[in-house]
């Protein structure tokens, strides 16, 4: 187990190292940031100390390993646009995104997990076809879309909800449904699938003979062995989540990291843009070694491939 850790976190680090390089690189090649925080009329001289304020003029390997020493550290510099430190806008931001991908999973749990049940028990009937007809759509239906019918519907023509803003329960609903509902169907259909070959197992059969109910039967033994798929890539989901929260942000002027990763890009501003998509890459690549983690120990076949 200890070598099978070691290993994961190995391949966790080196994929990270290779992120960083590519959006290191990606945010050179759109310009120089000096450039953006000076006024047009100012002179050579001033773009010249500045440049060397920044760092900007040493070569790119040095500016990189600068880079990675200032994100090992949680130093990400200065916010061109606000000129803040963009670590305590992270600090900001970080927890309302935290929030809002808790409550779209939460959300996930509570829809795809009874849609993909009732869709294994009934299969072949009328209800099957509802829930499948339900997963269907949400892969099919574009985020920031049903965030925008929702906000016509509930905010525009019932004015049941807040369409912006974080504050109550109620600004988290449409928000979290719009999050998740892509997550839902995904696992909706893969329950399903891993249910029914769970429901036409032996032991299942030998469970029936015995004389257990079909809720416990469905309930306790097949469900609990048909979640072993769904929590093995857990780490999917969660990088799901997390991608589709920055349109959500921004449809619904969430101020969390999407929001604040949006405002970057618009305004060029690059130390923002670095952060975020760094703290980022990181959640969902240490979310997607712990679920590996958490499926090994409880799969030791998992530790011997």
């Amino acid at each position: 187990m200890q070598r099978y850790i070691i290993r994961r976190a190995a391949e966790a680090v080196l994929a990270l190292l290779a992120l960083s390089i590519i959006i290191f690189m990606m945010v050179r090649l759109t310009g120089d940031p000096a450039l953006l925080m000076l006024p047009p009329d100012a002179g050579l001289e001033a773009l010249e100390d500045l440049r060397h304020s920044m760092g900007v003029d040493k070569p790119l390997m040095v500016q990189y390993g600068l880079f990675m020493g200032d994100f090992v550290r949680g130093s990400f510099g200065d916010s061109i646009r606000s000129k803040t430190p963009v670590s305590d806008l992270l600090k900001d931001r970080l927890p309302n995104s935290i929030k809002l991908v808790g409550a779209a999973f939460a959300i996930v749990l509570l829809i795809s997990i009874p849609l993909g049940v009732m869709s294994a028990v009934y299969k072949g009937t009328w209800i099957d076809t509802l829930c499948t007809g339900i997963a269907v759509l949400g892969q099919a239906i574009p985020v920031f879309w049903l965030g925008m019918i929702l906000i016509q519907v509930f905010t525009v023509q019932l004015g049941w909800l807040p369409s912006s803003g974080m504050g109550g329960f109620t600004h988290y609903i449409m928000p979290a449904f719009s999050l998740g509902f892509f997550t839902v169907a995904a696992i909706t259909r893969l329950l399903r699938s891993s249910l029914l070959e769970a429901l036409d197992s032996e032991y299942i059969k030998l469970a029936r003979i015995k004389g257990l109910s079909e809720f416990k039967v469905v309930w306790k033994h097949a469900l609990r062995n048909s979640l072993i798929s769904v929590v093995t890539l857990g780490g999917i989901y969660i990088a799901i989540l997390v991608t589709l929260g920055i349109l959500v942000e921004v449809v619904f002027a969430w101020p969390g990291m999407g929001r604040l990763l949006y405002q970057g890009i618009v305004f060029r501003d690059f130390p923002v843009v670095q952060a975020v998509v760094m703290i980022s890459a990181a959640i969902v690549i240490s979310t997607s070694l712990l679920v590996d983690i958490a499926y090994a120990y409880l799969d030791p076949r998992i530790r011997l491939q």
